[in-house]
């Protein structure tokens, strides 16, 4: 990779450090040393680091100390492997991988396992290089994993590109790709479908790791299809039992905490209250946008949040670190404090809370004190990553229309049910009103209209639904062109004109999310790389991201990080019931659906 010299180019050199022959590049000296392959701390540790890489860990670095060596004092801080994140999508930050990684290394996110799976579905395999290629240009490790399914549900919606068997294989052999995407058509997988199969024979035929996404909460012989067809880990767990099935099946447990998922809880009593093997078990963040990444943290987060559901410190920075490594087959380049792993080390005054002090990266002081103390170049995205919201025509109140059978003074309809914190859905059903031959929502019962705009091929279709649980109580709409995870747009809403405004104003900045209430814009969060990413700081996207929320509460939205829940409405692989551009979908089924029951 880029920045770093292979193991065994530098081995010499690392050898003559560790002996004291050759001084090295840094030390941190009288630190306490969080060892997670002996699942110890020991206290009075050196470390010396040369190319980038640790050379010596024990208790005197003295004889590594050159005229040219920087000497850190950690004063007794605790020395933290730098934290890897096991699954995550860097598009769900709104921001680009340069932006992410500038906001993330100062809470001592060292290492990423990204998968590029929504830029893919809107530009296809030039936009999985086009992030592959940015990857490899930070200062940190961010390793890319090839986007599985995309579409992600054949015959239930139509993205912006298409990925197969071939276009896996040849991304195999890109020198950051690290494995396959979460593998998503578990229905797919279970049934023996030809093009799954084949992406995960073609990783599998490169040595590298297959990536799961087992969505149902099916334990039977669905599961253990799926299983069988070779993905090796799964962060779509929700309960307790999901985590210990999967790791009994000799899959690795990824427990995530992302911006609306909060799923480490109920499932991390594996470890605390039964017992199993913690080192199984991984933590993810899955999907963070850019708020919780600058106000709140990122990895560091994760691992707080798990220590407070009662989780050994130690185990929980194990599941960090270097099981992430292990898994991905890097536990002897990443993911420890050892000789010739990669020097990516946190200091950190308190292991429960961990707060990030200092964070080395690769050898390299990135940042001390919660910012960043490096600079990393911007990275230009070319013009076709721009240009990628094509509606065809603009909209009008009436595209969003919903006319009821003939006759009919009121129906019952199927309405999508958003959970709290959860990725998954509810199937419900509801009796609307019918006014002059169109359905109507009902605020009564929280049922608002959700629609799904065409905007890769200029149709100018429009899919509509409803949708309940975000409580708007003022004539409103929210549009996105971010929607997982064939990316046209969602727009949900109460007032028809107030959907088209907002629709035709998210087309109009090259994408982006729009809030507007009674004809007026109150927010507005520009996403022009793909419709889904900004290149603007982290911090400058937060902002406007947090007036975006703000804006949704004042329309009476009160769910958490409900701009999340919204973005998932479409993601036609997760139960129970969703929208795409081909009509109403059941999950559950794995089939289209009628409206109207």
């Amino acid at each position: 990779m880029t920045g770093i010299r292979p193991w065994s180019a530098v081995a010499a050199r690392l050898v003559d450090v560790a002996t004291g022959k050759t001084p090295a590049d840094l030390v941190v000296r009288g630190g306490r040393w969080v060892n997670v392959h002996s699942r110890e701390v020991i206290a009075a540790t050196d470390v010396a680091i040369a190319a980038g890489r640790f050379a010596y860990v024990g208790p005197d670095a003295r004889h590594t100390v050159g005229e040219g060596t920087r000497v850190i004092e950690a004063d007794g801080a605790y020395m933290v492997p730098g934290l890897c994140d096991g699954h995550m999508h860097v598009e769900s930050g709104m921001v680009t991988v340069t932006e992410f990684v500038r906001a993330v290394l100062p809470h001592g996110t060292t290492s990423m396992f990204v998968d590029p799976h929504e830029i893919a579905n809107v530009l296809g395999l030039k936009g999985v290089k086009l992030m592959h290629d940015e990857a490899m240009a930070m200062p940190s490790n961010v390793f890319v994993q090839m986007p599985s399914c995309v579409p992600s549900a054949p015959g239930l919606e139509t993205a912006g590109a298409e990925l197969g068997p071939e276009d896996v294989a040849e991304a195999m052999a890109w020198p950051n790709i690290i494995g396959l995407g979460e593998v998503m058509n578990f229905p797919g997988v279970a049934s023996g479908d030809e093009t799954m199969l084949g992406e995960i024979a073609a990783t599998m035929g490169a040595g590298k790791t297959v990536g799961g996404h087992f969505a149902s909460p099916d334990l039977g012989a669905l599961f253990h299809g799926y299983v069988a067809g070779g993905p090796a880990d799964d962060h779509e767990g929700t309960r307790l039992e999901d985590a210990v099935a999967r790791v009994r099946q000799g899959m690795r447990a990824m427990l995530r905490l992302g911006s609306a998922w909060y799923d480490v809880a109920a499932q991390i009593k594996a470890v605390t209250e039964m017992g199993l093997d913690p080192r199984n078990f991984i933590l993810c963040t899955d999907d963070s946008h850019s708020g919780t990444i600058v106000n709140e943290g990122h990895m560091n987060r994760v691992v707080r949040h798990a220590i407070a559901q009662g989780c050994n410190p130690l185990v929980a920075i194990q599941m960090a670190t270097i099981n992430t490594a292990s898994h991905f087959g890097l536990e002897r380049e990443l993911g420890a404090i050892a000789p010739g792993r990669r020097a990516d080390m946190i200091l950190t005054s308190d292991l429960p809370s961990l707060p990030v002090e200092t964070v080395i990266a690769r050898g390299q002081v990135v940042a001390e004190g919660g910012s960043l103390t490096i600079d990393i170049p911007a990275y230009d995205y070319p013009d076709f990553a721009r240009d990628t919201v094509k509606l065809g025509r603009t909209l009008t109140a009436a595209d969003f229309d919903i006319p009821a059978p003939e006759g009919a003074s009121e129906v019952t309809a199927r309405v999508i049910g958003v959970i709290e914190n959860q990725a998954p859905t509810k199937a419900l059903e509801r009796t609307l009103k019918v006014e002059n031959g169109l359905v109507i929502g009902d605020g009564a019962q929280d049922v608002c209209q959700i629609a799904l705009v065409e905007r890769h091929r200029r149709t100018g279709a429009v899919t509509n639904g409803f949708v309940s649980g975000f409580g708007y109580t003022v004539p409103c709409a929210v549009a996105s062109t971010v929607a997982h995870d064939s990316h046209h747009m969602i727009v949900v809403g109460t007032d028809k004109a107030d959907m088209a405004l907002a629709a035709n104003r998210a087309a109009e900045v090259g994408g982006g999310i729009v809030v507007v209430a009674g004809g007026r814009e109150l927010a507005l969060v520009e996403l022009p790389i793909a419709g889904l990413m900004s290149n603007e700081r982290a911090e400058v996207v937060a902002a406007k991201a947090e007036a975006m929320v703000a804006a949704m509460r004042a329309c009476g939205c009160t769910l958490n990080n409900a701009y999340m829940q919204h973005s998932l409405l479409a993601l036609v692989v997760i139960p129970e019931l969703r929208i795409s551009d081909k009509g109403l979908v059941d999950v559950t089924a794995f089939e289209m659906t009628d409206l109207f029951v």
